[in-house]
C-alpha cells in the first residue's frame, strides 16, 4: 500500500509540473533506531540499522516545500543493552518501512545563500513486525502470538502491524550547484502505539497465554529463565512494560537532492544561483 501511495503522489507530480522545473528528487542514507521499553535512551546510536530512503520535494515558493519520501530501515532492542529489566530477557527486531508526506521550510532562501537550516512535519504510513529468535534459533512472529494477551484477554486488542505517525525534522542543507543540494537530518516519529516492540502493559497468567497460543508464546512472554535456571515466570498482571509513554521511531542520516530540470530564469534571464551569494 505504501509503495502505490508513493507511486501516485510522484505520478501527479510529475504531471502537475513537467515544465515548472520546481521538482527535486531527494535521496537518503543513514540509520534507523527507535525508543521504548527495550531501548530505553531517547536519542541513542546503540543498536542502530542501515537506513536508505527515496522522495520528492516540489518548491512551493523560494523556501516552502512539498515533500514525499518512501524509507526503509530495521529496528531492534534488547534488554541484555539496557540499563533496566535485564532480568526479564526480551528482545526483538522488526523491518520498518515509512512513506510520510508533508511540508519542508527552509529558514533561509537557497537561492540567496549557501546553507540553511530547515525543518518538516507531515503525516507518515508505516509498517513494522516485530520478531524474536526462540531457544531452538526459529524466528518468531510476535504479534500473532499475543504475548500480552492481545484478543483474549481483559479487552486487549492485537494490535495492527500498519499504522499512521506524525514525523517531526530538522537538518541543515548546503547548495553544492545549480541543481545539487546535500544536507544532515534527523526525523522522529510519533506514534499511537506502544507495541513496535512487542512490549507495553502487564504480563497475562501464563496457564492462560499457553492454553491460548501454546507454550512459545509463554516462552517469549517471559524469557529470564535463559538467564537464571532458578527464575519463574512472574504472575499475571505483573509489569512487564510501560503503557505511559508510547514508542518512537528516528532516521538521522545524509540527504542528496538533484534538480529535475534547469532552474527558473529569473532576473533578466539568469538563475539567481549564477548571482553573488550571501554566505550568511
Amino acid at each position: 500500500m505504501m509503495k502505490r501511495l508513493f507511486f501516485y503522489f510522484v505520478l501527479f507530480l510529475i504531471v502537475e509540473n513537467v515544465h515548472a522545473q520546481k521538482l527535486h528528487l531527494t535521496t537518503f542514507a543513514g540509520i534507523s533506531n527507535y525508543q521504548g521499553d527495550l531501548q530505553d535512551a531517547s536519542i541513542t546510536f546503540n543498536q542502530s540499522h542501515l537506513a536508505l530512503g527515496i522522495g520528492f520535494a516540489y518548491e512551493i515558493t523560494d523556501q516552502l516545500y512539498a515533500t514525499a519520501a518512501i524509507k526503509f530501515g530495521k529496528i531492534s532492542g534488547t534488554d541484555t543493552k539496557s540499563s533496566v529489566n535485564q532480568s526479564r530477557n526480551l528482545s526483538f527486531t522488526s523491518p520498518l518501512s515509512a512513506f510520510q508526506f508533508g511540508a519542508e521550510y527552509d529558514i533561509l532562501s537557497l537561492y540567496e545563500h549557501k546553507f540553511t537550516p530547515y525543518v518538516f512535519a507531515g503525516l507518515s504510513v508505516y509498517h513494522f513486525n516485530p520478531a524474536a529468535i526462540d531457544t531452538a534459533g526459529i524466528k518468531q512472529l510476535l504479534q500473532s502470538l499475543s504475548t500480552e494477551g492481545q484478543g483474549f484477554y481483559n479487552g486487549r486488542t492485537r494490535y495492527k502491524l500498519t499504522q499512521i505517525s506524525i514525523p517531526l525534522g530538522a537538518g541543515v542543507k548546503f547548495v553544492l550547484n545549480d541543481k545539487v543540494r546535500i544536507g544532515l537530518e534527523m526525523t522522529f516519529n510519533k506514534l499511537f502505539t506502544d507495541y513496535l516492540d512487542d512490549v507495553s502493559t502487564t504480563y497475562v497468567d501464563e496457564a492462560l497465554l499457553i492454553a491460548n497460543r501454546g507454550t512459545i508464546a509463554a516462552g517469549l512472554a517471559y524469557r529470564g529463565y535463559e538467564i537464571n535456571h532458578a527464575a519463574s515466570y512472574p504472575a499475571g498482571g505483573t509489569t512487564r512494560g510501560n503503557p505511559s509513554n508510547k514508542d518512537w521511531f528516528y532516521f538521522t542520516g545524509l540527504t542528496v537532492s538533484f534538480r529535475l530540470g534547469e532552474p527558473e530564469p529569473r532576473y533578466g534571464g539568469e538563475s539567481r544561483l549564477d548571482c553573488p551569494q550571501n554566505v550568511f
